[in-house]
């Protein structure tokens, strides 16, 4: 839920704030962040690990961090993510404090608390700013969407997976993830 709004809040608040409080920034509102469910770090530990293990076998270049790591995704002060797991091909967006420019793939768990702006507002910001994959998992109606941003066609830019299905990557032509566990 959004916090007070006294005046329109900027990264540098985002980075004042005590070390264990966590918020998102989406356009000059700050968004606390609650404690996710179990669910919720099961399927993150599940993504990072996965998709970790895939880079260091195939000797990539690409580097996958999950929450909490910060995501601005260009040269703006009203924006501040932390997406859930976060894929960035290109070193030169990395800095000590996260990354600045947007990450090639993008993953959000929804909650309860987050579901309008993870399959809405964010996806709208992360596709403007160039995220090539956003994917949303539901494990409330265990459903996975992917947004492939890089198509053209509108029919081929979203696919929508239940937890039972394998779930292309579409970052990496041979990488799929199994939901099954989580059925």
């Amino acid at each position: 839920m959004p916090l007070m709004k006294e005046r329109n809040y900027t990264v540098e608040d985002i980075y004042a704030l005590p070390e264990d409080r966590r918020a998102e920034l989406i356009d000059g509102v700050l968004y606390d962040m609650a404690p996710p469910l179990r669910i919720h770090q099961s399927i993150v530990s599940y993504l990072h690990g996965t998709i970790y293990r895939y880079i260091e076998d195939c000797g990539g270049a690409c580097e996958v961090y999950p929450a909490p790591f910060g995501v601005t995704l260009a040269e703006d002060d009203a924006n501040y993510f932390e997406p859930d797991v976060s894929v960035i091909c290109d070193p030169s967006k990395l800095t000590d404090r996260g990354c600045v420019g947007a990450p090639d793939w993008i993953m959000e768990v929804v909650s309860d608390s987050t579901a309008g702006r993870d399959n809405i507002v964010k996806r709208r910001k992360y596709e403007e700013a160039g995220v090539k994959i956003y994917t949303v998992i539901d494990p409330r109606i265990r459903t996975v969407k992917v947004y492939d941003f890089r198509e053209r066609e509108e029919a081929n830019r979203y696919q929508e997976y239940t937890f039972a299905m394998p779930v292309p990557s579409m970052l990496y032509e041979d990488l799929t993830l199994d939901f099954t566990r989580f059925l």
